[in-house]
């Protein structure tokens, strides 16, 4: 889009969820070819507002690797690719020291110099106040007044002593509407072996029980509701057992059983001719497919029927038709950009999901079908464990509540 944006058509959002996880191990190469990736990325779709979620803040090695955080927020705040950008807020949720909080969830959201009115809402005050300026906030999360931030409590992920997952919750107004912005990361697959026992898995549930905790207390009577989207790493997981049954059906089982313990420690499945050749070997953390194509062909998307996780909150939750081949988990050799690692089932774990009135604002008649992508980034490059996920579209002049006098934003919500 060439010459200068304007929100004439409307306000231009650009919505990205990345698990930057990987970039902390591996700074130099990683992160050049991540930044980079984004940039282009807020290039083609020039949004006047743009919100950027990520997990696994600092990387795995969170105290050894969250040095490398403070460079790549500067980077983000500086660079010649967002210097249009003129108003900022981040969120960094770096305090690992403090375990009954510590999410590792980062926030970031950028104003495009040509919107000109736009305001967030404090949550201690119960108003919306005026965006200016650039501003970090890290550390002390628990008491920043311009979010709400909660860790999963520990009995929902018993088998993971120090679980970083959570969310934190923002609210905005534009011109022409309100909406809140959550960041979330759910629990994950811990064993292949447990994932595959049943359908749907033990870990499923759990994941549902954390999303439907999020969506009550988002959608509960303390502020006003108001349309959300909620994108982050979900860790949703294609069904195992049926995808297995699926990819293997015409091979033989094979149960390997640990000497001391006798529990079961790898299932082999092998093709009943053909000199026995292994198809799929399932250990806790292995998932060595024969071929990996059935995950990349027409972008994976044969799979999606066993995409199944969202369906529980199908009438709480839309999506847009997903397009992209599974977000997870990718090779971290940065020579390897469309290769899966054979550690888990590929899945989509990275979404962009919206309420019934999100999605409401975002296919309005008068949006343009080309105005909407709902896209990975970094398709054939190394972007980490992890691709991230867009969704860009426009709102269209007043498309939701007017906000334009500032009498909605400035009247208290009700208690």
């Amino acid at each position: 889009m060439a010459g200068k944006l304007t929100a004439a058509q409307g306000t231009g959002i650009l919505l990205v969820t990345a698990n930057v996880g990987s970039l902390f191990e591996d700074p130099d190469n990683l992160q050049k070819t991540w930044l980079r990736e984004f940039y282009q990325t807020v290039q083609t779709h020039r949004p006047h507002f743009l919100a950027v979620h990520c997990q696994e803040v600092g990387g795995k090695n969170y105290e050894a690797s969250m040095s490398h955080v403070d460079s790549f927020v500067k980077e983000l705040l500086s660079s010649d690719a967002m210097k249009e950008y003129s108003r900022a807020r981040v969120y960094l949720d770096e305090n690992y020291k403090s375990q009954e909080h510590f999410t590792a969830l980062g926030s970031f959201y950028f104003i495009h110099e040509s919107l000109k009115n736009i305001h967030q809402f404090d949550f201690k005050a119960k108003k919306f106040k005026k965006v200016v300026g650039k501003e970090t906030y890290s550390e002390t999360l628990e008491s920043t007044p311009t979010l709400e931030k909660e860790k999963f409590p520990q009995d929902y992920f018993p088998e993971c002593k120090w679980s970083r997952k959570g969310f934190i919750r923002t609210r905005w107004a534009l011109p022409d509407c309100s909406f809140d912005l959550v960041n979330i990361h759910l629990f994950h697959d811990a064993s292949n072996l447990v994932a595959w026992e049943k359908s749907p898995s033990v870990y499923s549930g759990t994941r549902q029980k954390a999303l439907g905790y999020v969506l009550d207390r988002i959608t509960d009577q303390r502020y006003e509701k108001l349309p959300f989207y909620l994108f982050g790493d979900f860790n949703f997981r294609l069904d195992s057992k049926q995808v297995i049954e699926t990819l293997c059906s015409a091979a033989t089982m094979q149960t390997v059983r640990a000497a001391d313990t006798n529990e079961v420690d790898k299932l082999i499945f092998r093709e009943s001719d053909n000199d026995r050749k292994v198809v799929l070997q399932l250990e806790k953390k292995m998932f060595s497919y024969v071929n990996q194509d059935v995950f990349r062909e027409n972008n994976g998307t044969s799979l999606l029927e066993y995409d199944k996780e969202l369906s529980v909150f199908k009438d709480r939750l839309h999506e847009l038709e997903i397009s992209f081949p599974p977000s997870y988990p990718y090779s971290e050799d940065s020579s390897q950009g469309k290769q899966y690692m054979n550690t888990r089932c590929p899945a989509w774990c990275d979404r962009i999901l919206l309420s019934s009135s999100a999605r409401d604002l975002v296919l309005k008649p008068e949006n343009e079908e080309k105005s909407i992508v709902y896209d990975n980034i970094g398709p054939n490059v190394c972007m980490g464990d992890h691709k991230p996920v867009f969704l860009s579209f426009r709102i269209t002049a007043g498309a939701g509540k007017c906000c334009q006098r500032g009498e909605q934003i400035f009247r208290e919500a009700p208690l």
